[in-house]
């Protein structure tokens, strides 16, 4: 059994982790215990009833929160000019094609999101094994290969997130951080768990949304009814 801290049991003394709350309520309780000397993320935890095993079961997708995650997202586009100027202009950290091939492969990791324009996917593909593990492969479904830089990165700098449903059937994101009001953490929610329920698989059996839990980066996961957030939703 995994050991905790002293901060982390005391807050679950502070309320029933066996019951599921509205989610308004679990937003609340949340940001109530989220006690870290930083910012901690707000995530969500969502448990479907899926087999990602099989292709056309894989949720995946990318959904534009409209009050963004509060955090700073690095972007690297890799692009030939002039889309290299083109993306330095538009907010991208950094931008060019042959120098940051060969940082990459040394081992060069500061950066959250590639994009990347077609004509180098040939050369971008070749790091697979470098950018796959560390999920920063460009990838057309998720926007993120186009030639359309200017409007990929003012997307992912506005909070434009991608998610992946895992090998156990679970889907995790960051969709804030705990000193966001209630409400905008609210609205980012409706977004993100809408976005889920539009990305079923038509071959999906059974109940698709099995659990839905709410936590910060240190706190423990809250429970919440399907039934508030998907009311709340609509």
């Amino acid at each position: 059994m995994k050991n905790h801290g002293k901060r982390f049991n005391a807050t679950l003394k502070t309320f029933d982790i066996a019951k599921e709350f509205n989610f308004l309520e679990a937003i609340k309780t949340v940001k109530k215990n989220a006690t870290a000397k930083f910012d901690e993320s707000f995530d969500i935890a969502i448990r479907l009833g899926v087999d990602p095993r099989k292709a056309d079961q894989l949720v995946r997708g990318t959904v534009s929160l409209p009050h963004g995650t509060g955090k700073t997202v690095r972007v690297l586009v890799m692009a030939k000019a002039p889309k290299d100027q083109e993306a330095l202009a538009a907010g991208a950290d950094h931008a060019g094609f042959t120098e940051y091939i060969e940082k990459l492969q040394s081992g060069w990791a500061e950066i959250d999101v590639i994009i990347a324009t077609p004509d180098v996917m040939g050369e971008v593909g070749k790091l697979g094994r470098i950018l796959g593990p560390r999920g920063l492969m460009p990838n057309p479904k998720s926007g993120t290969v186009t030639f359309d830089v200017a409007k990929a990165v003012a997307e992912v700098k506005a909070g434009k997130i991608e998610y992946r449903v895992d090998k156990s059937g679970n889907i995790h994101a960051s969709v804030g951080k705990c000193s966001f009001d209630e409400h905008k953490l609210a609205d980012n929610l409706h977004t993100f768990f809408g976005s889920i329920l539009r990305a079923k698989p038509q071959t999906a059996k059974g109940k698709y949304v099995r659990s839905i839990a709410f936590s910060s980066t240190m706190g423990p996961g809250v429970r919440v009814t399907e039934q508030s957030l998907t009311t709340a939703h609509e």
